[in-house]
């Protein structure tokens, strides 16, 4: 083993906790090996049954993963211990977070009422108001809304959707490279990541179809600004990947996570069977959310048998708004909102009526779509910069560009010796070849020129240095 940690235990549960316990403290790193079965057990006393059946809940657990020869290892996103990012260093630009640019959020949230005296929120837990602007924030672009419902963000709805219909050991289809915290979860939920490669139209029909046939029961993918890529579906790939999962028989169950609808800055081609819409904002006060322009070509006529697609609004309202927005097909709606109904309930009746305010708010809604053309040009300064340089890299829409390197370490820590601080890959990888992810959305324009120099000179010297 690579460190000095003594894993103990006279039965199989206590030989889980003791590596669980070394992995939550960090004695045990991701990709620390360790010791075989029988060398182990010989140490501790033990059958060899006993440590294998150790071995084998930590593996349920998602704590550590089997590489054929290369034993048993703690996986990459062991699930007691999420992969938070390194602190920001001191006087860098912080380019890493992913965040939305503060100028275009909301300085001040609107006056909120609490709930007047005490009922039951279980019996009506959304706000009627909040619920018609959703339905029409999704008619906007296309998607079917007449099942809809609310959750506390997007990874909190993603759970939930998907410990009601998997059971642990069963694989999921996941976007690689792809959202970090969702790569986190699905192993933290004891299932199994089948990584599906994607490109600047996002999923591949390819990749996703070896993932079906490699037993996926769940496909979690973003049809615009896609993060970490920058991928967005067009008319074509949509109707391509409808094909592949057609051809699936209308057994997985279809996560959409459109978390920056209003700040991706394109159409949406959406897997749910809905048309394509605009990459417009949310209502303006005293009318309904869907005034988007229009653009795109035209509906699907059969999308998934069992579908779901996610909204938030933490990237074009506010970061702290933990409220989401899911519409779905009737049977995944009844299955979520009862393992909701037994466990937070509703979502918070002050944070729904915020939201709706901050929808319906004239002065809200001009940042939003200020945002929304700020972002797209701020990316797409940082592109041409790139690629007058020589440098491959995709950002095709949203807030985020990747870049393709070869080391990602040299990369991350060049960049920091000029200035700049870039968030290194291997979060975002299941299969996938290294990058980094530059998030550009509080990039101006004139500082994509110095980035893109900067990173040219990182790579000049990374290149003499390896070679080639």
């Amino acid at each position: 083993m690579a460190t000095q940690y003594e894993i103990t235990g006279a039965s199989a549960k206590g030989i889980a906790a003791s590596v669980e316990r070394g992995v939550v403290e960090g004695a045990l790193a991701p990709g620390t090996a360790l010791p075989p079965v029988r060398r182990l057990a010989e140490r501790l006393g033990v059958s060899p049954g006993t440590v294998a059946t150790a071995y084998k809940e930590l593996r349920r657990r998602g704590i550590v993963v089997t590489q054929g020869r290369g034993g048993t290892v703690v996986a990459p996103t062991p699930a007691v211990a999420s992969r938070r990012p390194p602190p920001v260093p001191e006087g860098v630009r912080d380019l890493a977070g992913g965040h939305p640019d503060p100028a275009f959020l909301p300085a001040v949230l609107p006056t909120a009422r609490l709930s007047p005296g005490v009922r039951s929120h279980r019996a009506q837990p959304r706000l009627a108001g909040l619920e018609e602007l959703t339905r029409a924030w999704y008619e906007r672009d296309g998607v079917p809304a007449e099942h809809l419902t609310f959750a506390h963000g997007a990874l909190d709805c993603v759970a939930r959707l998907l410990s009601v219909e998997l059971r642990p050991g069963d694989a999921v289809a996941m976007e690689d490279p792809g959202y970090h915290h969702l790569l986190d979860l699905v192993p933290a939920l004891g299932l199994r990541s089948v990584p599906v490669a994607v490109d600047d139209e996002g999923i591949r029909p390819d990749a996703l179809r070896a993932a079906l046939r490699a037993g996926a029961r769940a496909l979690i993918c973003s049809p615009r600004g896609q993060n970490p890529y920058g991928g967005w579906f067009s008319a074509g790939r949509r109707d391509a990947l409808l094909g592949v999962l057609g051809e699936a028989g209308g057994e997985v169950l279809v996560i959409e996570d459109d978390h920056a609808a209003d700040v991706a800055g394109v159409p949406l081609y959406s897997l749910t069977g809905g048309g394509s819409g605009g990459a417009g904002g949310v209502g303006r006060a005293g009318g309904a959310a869907g005034v988007g322009p229009a653009g795109g070509a035209g509906g699907v006529a059969d999308g998934p048998a069992r579908w779901a697609q996610v909204r938030t609004v933490s990237k074009h309202l506010g970061t702290d708004l933990r409220w989401g927005a899911l519409a779905c097909d009737r049977t995944t709606l009844a299955r979520h909102d009862g393992r909701m109904l037994l466990t937070s309930g509703w979502v918070s009746h002050v944070l729904q009526e915020t939201v709706a305010r901050l929808m319906t708010d004239p002065e809200t809604q001009a940042l939003v779509a200020a945002a929304r053309s700020a972002y797209a040009r701020r990316r797409e300064a940082l592109l041409a910069a790139l690629s007058a340089r020589g440098i491959a890299a995709h950002g095709a829409s949203g807030m985020n560009v990747w870049v393709p390197v070869r080391d990602e370490a040299a990369v991350v820590n060049g960049l920091r010796t000029r200035g700049w601080w870039v968030a290194a890959g291997a979060r975002f990888r299941l299969a996938a070849g290294a990058g980094v992810r530059v998030t550009t959305a509080g990039l101006g324009e004139a500082d994509a020129e110095v980035l893109a120099g900067d990173l040219a000179g990182v790579l000049g010297e990374a290149q003499a240095t390896y070679g080639g």
